[in-house]
């Protein structure tokens, strides 16, 4: 058993990196005890075993304090026993530690053939396998070792430059140099740990002074937007005896804003409790529209025109003269939530999917047309697709809006790390962001983090507060996600040279 307790150490680290219950300050060593447990261990038999089980075991621990929300959520809205739904969360928490796994096995082989110092390798290990999370059998990349970081302002301005995935290399560097301190030889033992605590404090001063500078919040147009926060409970939202009430607090709440100055009001997803093209109760949001003037971003599921059998997850961008300007239909669906992966070998799940619709995804990231500029939105945890937002921007984007409904996620974990995931977004793209969660949490955040405004969870909210549009680029826009895709080259480089070493010495 004591073999396994440093990845498990390391796994229930990573987890109290993350909110409600973590902080930010834990993930700088998370992996120390796991980097060094593979430091001394590499040498023992049945390393590619032994390797995969100690990354493998870390993912457990890691993904089960940060999405343990899913079996509830599955439980209580998808119909499912709650044996089973446990027992499906915790299909999806072992195949997310699949990465960490790997990570396990490509390390331990590093360190056998390079001793300790393969673990200045270990972040760009690290972060290959994030970005092989994020995109490998649908992806689910929530909970990324970089999303850590979003309140610390100073070190999270790196994003500007590599987007999350270069936090996550940066923290884990000081995990493995710390690891390098313990088990290295020489010079090496205090030069490592040295150069990772100075990298960090260079990123640290840096992320201050463009913080102080703040040319992003003295530029571009001023636009007034306000947030509609319905909070209207999951068990009544598609009940007809509900229907106009909900529609009437909308409108009323969208009233508010308007009084209040806002020329964007946003609702969150899947706000009617109809389909927006199809119900003659949508008139009365044009009416609004050109009643005050305003511009109303609405959640609303869409049926194809075409094929009435297929139906999307859709938002809507009305104009004040009551047409619409431009449909956006979800391009990544949440897994066990709007789709089921691998149907057929989890048609026990269908239930799930058969209590809150089967969705056909969207071809691409479709721009809104905004009065002063381009508008782009994401739909619930698309926001955690950085490249997704980033194509938004390449469009021609000058403001990011997400809408949500977390009314799933209940008061658990999730609202809190959704919400600091979407807010990466404002920071990697120098733009504000606008999220309208039907329960919270709603807020707007400025394009260097900072959130202007938030709600509380589970209350009916009005928020309105001003943004600007901006076309400036970062660093980040124009190059992509050059650090995670450099990493996964150089994590390829590093194993055919084990390939090689290893047909060398066969000879």
């Amino acid at each position: 058993m004591h073999a396994y307790l440093p990845p498990l150490l390391s796994g229930a680290l990573l987890a109290l990196s993350f909110p409600k219950y973590g902080h930010p300050a834990v993930a700088w060593l998370a992996l120390f005890p796991l980097l060094v447990h593979i430091a001394d261990r590499a040498d023992a038999p049945g390393r590619a075993r032994r390797g995969f089980l100690w990354g493998w075991l870390c993912g457990v621990i890691y993904f089960g304090g940060t999405v343990y929300w899913t079996g509830g959520v599955m439980a209580r809205y998808g119909g499912i026993d709650a044996l089973l739904a446990a027992a499906i969360a915790g299909l999806l928490i072992a195949f997310l530690s699949l990465f960490p796994g790997v990570f396990g096995i490509i390390q331990t082989h590093l360190a056998h053939r390079y001793g300790p110092r393969a673990l200045l390798l270990a972040p760009f290990v690290w972060t290959a396998t994030e970005l092989g999370r994020t995109w490998l059998f649908g992806g689910f990349p929530w909970a990324l070792v970089g999303y850590s970081q979003t309140p610390v302002l100073p070190v999270a301005q790196v994003a500007s430059l590599t987007g999350v995935y270069g936090l996550s290399a940066l923290i884990v560097f000081v995990s493995a140099a710390a690891a390098l301190g313990v088990t290295g030889r020489g010079r090496e033992r205090w030069i490592a740990p040295a150069v990772a605590l100075g990298l960090v404090a260079v990123c640290a001063a840096w992320g201050s002074a463009r913080m102080a500078d703040g040319r992003l919040v003295s530029s571009g147009t001023p636009v007034m937007v306000g947030l509609v926060q319905g909070n209207v409970p999951q068990d009544r939202k598609w009940d007809p005896a509900f229907a106009s009430g909900i529609l009437r607090d909308y409108l009323d709440a969208t009233r508010e804003a308007a009084d209040r100055g806002a020329k964007l009001v946003i609702w969150p997803e899947s706000a009617t409790p109809f389909y927006y093209e199809r119900s003659p109760q949508a008139e009365a949001i044009r009416m609004l529209a050109r009643e005050r003037g305003v511009w109303i971003l609405l959640g609303s599921d869409e049926v194809d025109p075409v094929d009435p059998s297929v139906s999307y997850n859709s938002a809507f961008l009305v104009r004040p003269d009551g047409s619409t300007a431009g449909v956006y239909r979800k391009v990544r669906l949440v897994p066990f939530g709007e789709y089921v992966p691998f149907r057929r070998v989890l048609f026990f799940a269908a239930p799930l999917v058969e209590a809150v619709g089967d969705f056909a995804p969207g071809d691409a990231p479709v721009p809104l047309p905004f009065a002063d500029g381009i508008v782009s939105t994401a739909i619930c945890y698309e926001v955690v697709y950085p490249a997704l937002i980033r194509e938004g921007v390449l469009e021609g984007s000058t403001l990011l809006t997400t809408i949500t409904n977390d009314a799933w996620f209940g008061r658990s974990s999730a609202p809190y790390q959704h919400f600091e995931m979407a807010a990466m977004r404002a920071i990697e793209q120098g733009r504000y962001l606008a999220r309208s969660a039907n329960t919270g949490i709603s807020g707007v955040v400025d394009p260097y983090g900072r959130v202007l405004a938030a709600s509380d969870l589970f209350v009916p909210a009005v928020l309105v507060e001003q943004v600007r549009l901006i076309d400036a680029r970062t660093v980040y826009a124009r190059i992509g996600d050059v650090v995670a895709y450099g990493s996964v080259l150089l994590t390829f480089a590093a194993w055919a040279s084990l390939w090689v070493a290893g047909r060398r010495s066969a000879r």
